[in-house]
């Protein structure tokens, strides 16, 4: 329902907005570090997985060989690196020799793995755009946009631009701004050796790679909340994952009253079956996001070799949705990876699948996971999911996040 977020607003003296108002993103920084507090403990569970070597993100914890060769772009579906590479140098001739510095890494570096999609800040990778000129970050947004298909930079854009309007709503615009986020590039743009680029922040992390014209667009995290714009100048912005909730819910429609049973976990998003855990502070279903590059994932829900061919077809159209964020070719080169493992792919739920419900879903399998889940209010006053504010995420297991595995080959190819 449109508008429905505003009945929860907290009083705009209340302690959880009024304790942080004014503090700029390195002051918030250092107050979301508290021990003891709600923040506090999410970094505390985090520290432990920041920047452990990367492995991938595995079903049982055994990586399988192979599973991603670095092979020849197929006709038509090579990335469009040489757009790219222009969008990169502007970017790059824009900045002062010691932001140039600050903002390129390596290709392989472990910077990548310190993307977060939480407002509160915990790694300083790259640059902060919120303290660049006005052509500085619209630089990183035409990088952006030539990297991603119009759709994939229109719902990136679409996340920055509600995270500032939430700011605005909750008085905390030094926390939530529509360019509070770090952008870094690494390697050297190129039209055949591997390069790529990073954004992230408060509900939107997006990490692009590409060499030898093939393109890995993970992780991807992309969230909000609320999930529209009601007033002032992007008034009219809403729904943002009116297609992926449609999909998954078009899933359990086509499953059997049998199947749907397999596939729902549990019947409720915060469900007394759940073990201790189950539900993240933080991530709350999610199992794949920020820091969890390494983490056994095992399957559950319903597998696609017992499903009917519609259902499968169902299945296809929840990961289309995810992938619509890469240009035309190498959506239909990653959809073809994706359908080449059908019958390894799983299909999980948890909580109701009438209209207007809340849940949580993740497609599953070899060479993808994505996952929706509705979540619980963090600058909104409701301590149950609501269907107006969710998180998505999308990976590549077994190890091409980043495209680390692309890189190693053709590192292996050219030492």
């Amino acid at each position: 329902m449109a508008g429905e977020f505003r009945h929860y607003l907290f009083p705009h003296d209340h302690p959880r907005l009024a304790g942080v108002r004014g503090m700029d993103p390195y002051a918030y920084r250092e107050h979301a570090r508290t021990p003891g507090t709600f923040t506090g403990g999410l970094v505390e569970g985090w520290t432990p997985l920041y920047l452990a070597p990367f492995r991938g993100v595995t079903e049982d914890g055994t990586l399988r060989e192979g599973l991603h060769p670095l092979t020849p772009a197929g006709p038509g579906e090579e990335a469009p690196v040489a757009a790219m590479v222009a969008a990169a140098e502007a970017l790059l001739g824009l900045l002062t020799p010691e932001d140039r510095a600050r903002v390129c890494f390596p290709v392989d570096a472990p910077e990548w793995q310190t993307w977060a999609n939480p407002e509160f800040m915990q790694f300083d990778t790259g640059l902060r755009l919120e303290f660049q000129p006005p052509e500085v970050r619209e630089a990183a947004l035409s990088l952006v946009r030539a990297s991603l298909s119009p759709e994939g930079a229109g719902l990136v854009h679409a996340a920055m631009l509600v995270n500032g309007f939430l700011g605005d709503v909750v008085d905390l615009p030094t926390v939530l701004g529509d360019w509070s986020y770090n952008v870094a590039v690494y390697g050297t743009p190129d039209l055949r050796a591997p390069w790529g680029w990073q954004l992230y922040g408060h509900h939107c992390a997006v990490n692009v790679l590409v060499v030898e014209g093939r393109m890995v667009v993970s992780p991807v995290f992309v969230g909000a909340e609320p999930d529209e714009i009601d007033e002032g100048p992007h008034a009219g912005v809403a729904d943002l994952f009116a297609d992926r909730i449609e999909a998954g819910l078009a899933v359990m429609a086509a499953l059997t009253g049998e199947q749907r049973a397999v596939a729902t976990v549990y019947a409720q998003v915060v469900d007394p079956a759940m073990p201790p855990g189950r539900v993240h502070p933080g991530d709350e279903r999610h199992l794949a996001g920020a820091f969890q590059d390494n983490r056994v994932i095992p399957v559950e829900g319903v597998r696609l070799s017992e499903v009917s061919a519609e259902a499968r077809a169902r299945v296809l159209d929840v990961v289309a949705t995810f992938v619509r964020l890469l240009p035309e070719g190498p959506r239909a080169a990653r959809m073809r990876e994706v359908e080449a493992h059908l019958d390894e792919t799983w299909f999980s739920w948890i909580g109701g699948h009438a209209p207007g419900d809340v849940f949580y879903y993740r497609v599953q399998s070899p060479v993808v996971i994505a996952e929706l889940d509705h979540h619980c209010g963090v600058f909104l006053d409701y301590d149950t999911p609501k269907p107006f504010h969710v998180h998505t995420v999308l990976r590549t297991p077994h190890g091409n996040d980043y495209g680390r595995a692309w890189v190693r080959e053709w590192q292996s190819r050219h030492a």
